[in-house]
């Protein structure tokens, strides 16, 4: 029987020990990244992604699931960010550094359960590449609205857009392990 709750929670803890570990060796300087610069790492790491699945090799020894780490990662750093604000050093301990993580990583917890409620798992039935294309959408969708700083008609924001991001990272990293384990 599969346990949703069981695994988002399994890949965060990853997500978080890799964030906790490059906070201690670099502290808080992704403090600096503007909302743009924070989008665009999400791109570049989204981009490597597809490139791999396209290419089916890759070059670099770091593979997508690094990526999809990377990516819930500096979903969560933009989430940080958009409530801080950037500022020109590293600015908060690291302490407050990961209670803001696990504060956002919840956050984005709930979102997924309220949505996976209403969708019935159907993330179990999409392709990695699918989850993929979506991050890369989401983050075309999030750059529009960083050009129309922030005021849009009905969208539901850069907050929303990252923690879609975020989950469906998750959702491909839960996939990975079990396409490892088959």
């Amino acid at each position: 029987m599969v346990d949703t709750n069981q695994e988002f929670k399994q890949v965060m803890d990853i997500c978080r020990d890799l964030f906790q570990k490059k906070l201690h060796d670099y502290g808080a300087a992704w403090r600096i990244l503007r909302i743009p610069s924070v989008t665009d790492q999400i791109f570049i790491k989204a981009k490597r992604i597809r490139s791999i699945n396209e290419k089916g090799e890759a070059r670099i020894n770091e593979g997508s699931v690094s990526e999809f780490i990377g990516i819930v990662n500096y979903g969560l750093i933009g989430l940080i960010q958009l409530e801080l604000k950037p500022t020109i050093e590293a600015d908060i301990s690291e302490e407050t550094a990961l209670a803001m993580y696990d504060k956002y990583a919840k956050e984005t917890y709930e979102l997924m359960m309220k949505k996976n409620h209403d969708y019935d798992e159907a993330w179990r039935n999409m392709r990695v590449s699918s989850y993929t294309d979506l991050i890369l959408m989401k983050i075309y969708r999030t750059k529009q609205i960083e050009e129309l700083h922030g005021k849009t008609l009905v969208s539901e924001g850069i907050a929303a857009n990252y923690q879609d991001m975020i989950n469906y990272s998750v959702f491909a990293l839960i996939k990975l392990e079990i396409e490892k384990e088959q």
